[in-house]
């Protein structure tokens, strides 16, 4: 039942209540120390005593609830097959990853900024701006403005993900982004290129282009992706997305949601390394959008922290979505500037490395801000 890796959890904090994430259904209110964790565990373990930490049983397992300090003493006792995944948990948890390494050796550390990834789609059908930078000399001068205006990497993309898109023929997703790619390295060179592709073969014409990073909503379903990404020795991203954009908003109920998706990118990295790419080259996207409801991108956002205990950077893309239109009443895409900003401040006060944005200058001036609090929250500064 719990085959996939110990993750650690906040406890969401409403209004004075302590409530445990909703799979295991535990009656609210409970009085917990504060700061509060959380290790999940299935039923059936004989647990350690102690008045330290409080053990909530649920319909699929046993939470136990208690400060950083209190979890890393109980958990000396555990019977040996769990001490150490849930050490580890909890050290992961208390030391998230923020930094990757480039193919030319550069190291990125944004624990304290966060980067800005800036989005260019050459399709004719993306969701928000599909249509508008078809032709390679509106895309290149749209790519250096957004370079400008504080953007560090821009991702690249020939085949739209949005629901129900149609697929594109890889041949076809190449002729559209290659020759933008490499007039964009000409023209701005210390610029950060990400191509966002599925195709292995798309890939490789496009780091043969000058790309600096893979950037793939499928995770390395292509068989020849992993092992193109090993030699290149480019940072990939790879993104959790149930089932495929045509399939994917059919799917859309989870019982855990956050277990399953933090599951899916813990062995997506797992099958990574094993491939030879480098830990340090890879990072992890939570897919906002991709085979989730309205309410589960918003549980994913209140919740985005516990996935740091997988220790990869987090990159979100949550510009512009669907869910922060319901939740704004904003109907028209690129009229969601504010609810973008609000969830792009929240993605990194909750420990995101790289935001994936539209709106670069009103981006970089909102996590200006965030960034410094958040600086100051992780490195302990001003306590």
């Amino acid at each position: 039942m719990f085959s996939r890796a110990v993750l650690v959890w906040d406890l969401l904090d409403e209004d004075g209540a302590q409530l445990f994430l909703s799979p295991l259904r535990v009656p609210p209110p409970l009085v917990l120390p504060l700061p509060c964790r959380c290790v999940r565990l299935p039923a059936g373990i004989d647990l350690p005593s102690t008045s330290s930490v409080v053990v909530l049983h649920g319909d699929s397992g046993m939470a136990v609830c208690g400060t950083q300090a209190a979890l890393e003493a109980w958990s000396a006792g555990l019977p040996a097959p769990w001490q150490n995944p849930t050490r580890d948990a909890l050290a992961a948890f208390a030391q998230p990853v923020r930094s990757f390494q480039w193919a030319d050796g550069e190291h990125w550390d944004c624990s304290a900024r966060v980067r800005l990834m800036g989005i260019l789609n050459v399709t004719p059908d993306s969701f928000s701006d599909g249509g508008q930078f078809v032709s390679t000399p509106a895309a290149l001068a749209h790519a250096v403005a957004m370079a400008e205006e504080g953007a560090e990497i821009v991702d690249v993309g020939g085949e739209s993900t949005r629901p129900a898109a149609v697929p594109v023929d890889p041949a076809d997703e190449a002729a559209r982004v290659v020759p933008l790619i490499a007039a964009l390295k000409r023209a701005c060179p210390r610029l950060r290129v990400s191509v966002d592709t599925r195709h292995a073969s798309t890939a490789q014409r496009a780091l043969d282009a000058g790309a600096d990073m893979v950037n793939d909503v499928s995770a390395l379903s292509d068989p020849a992706m992993a092992p193109l990404v090993a030699r290149a020795g480019v940072p990939v991203v790879l993104m959790h997305m149930r089932g495929t954009p045509q399939t994917m908003q059919r799917e859309t109920d989870y019982d855990d949601l956050l277990g399953e998706l933090g599951g899916f990118l813990a062995n997506r990295v797992k099958s990574a390394k094993e491939a030879g790419i480098a830990g340090d080259r890879i990072l992890l996207d939570p897919g906002f959008g991709f085979g989730k409801s309205p309410r589960g991108n918003e549980e994913i956002l209140l919740q985005l922290k516990a996935l740091t205990s997988i220790r990869r950077p987090l990159l979100v893309g949550l510009s512009r979505k669907r869910f922060i239109g319901e939740l704004t009443g904003v109907a028209l895409a690129g009229e969601r500037l504010a609810g973008s900003l609000a969830a792009a401040v929240a993605a990194a006060m909750a420990g995101a490395s790289v935001v994936r944005i539209h709106d670069v200058r009103a981006t970089r001036e909102a996590l200006a801000v965030a960034s410094a609090l958040r600086y100051r929250q992780f490195s302990g500064r001003g306590r």
